[in-house]
């Protein structure tokens, strides 16, 4: 499993935008899209609505899977 951040792309809104995250970011983001019943566009427009501006669609995601795993242990 490699270390380096894997892009992908996600539609938002209708908008294509490409993310860069961690194998094991990506598992986890895919995961929590399992867990709440969505496609993992629909959470990352959920993600992209609810964060600041001053952090970065990437970190946010970073930040949810984090959470999940936190409340999910």
């Amino acid at each position: 499993m490699s270390a380096r951040p894997a892009k992908h792309s996600l539609t938002l809104r209708g908008h294509r935008t490409s993310v860069s995250l961690e194998e094991p970011f990506w598992n986890g983001f895919r995961a929590l899209a399992t867990a709440r019943g969505m496609g993992l566009n629909e959470l990352a427009a959920e993600i992209d609505v609810g964060r600041d501006e001053d952090v970065g669609l990437a970190s946010a995601i970073r930040l949810a899977v984090l959470r999940f795993y936190q409340e999910n242990r």
